[in-house]
């Protein structure tokens, strides 16, 4: 799976392994942490939602062109220095 956040201009493209949950089934560490930190629990709503959870393996990280060489942050799940 690659997932790129925020924009086309400054980008974050994650590549790795992505395992979806439905909101019934998601881990209950996994769903306390998401609504800690984003202040919502799907979880409470009426209609079903879907948690992604994503082991990111490669990184990748640039603010435009001038970025592009070097971009690479993280390999086979290794932060690199």
């Amino acid at each position: 799976m690659r997932l790129a956040l925020p924009d086309t201009f400054d980008v974050v493209l994650l590549q790795g392994e992505a395992e979806c949950f439905l909101d019934q089934d998601v881990p209950g560490d996994a769903a306390e942490a998401f609504a800690g930190k984003f202040g919502w629990d799907p979880r409470s709503e009426e209609e079903s939602f879907l948690y992604v959870r994503v082991v990111p393996r490669t990184v990748r990280a640039w603010r435009g062109e001038p970025e592009l060489r070097g971009r690479v942050i993280m390999r086979d799940g290794a932060w690199l220095g």
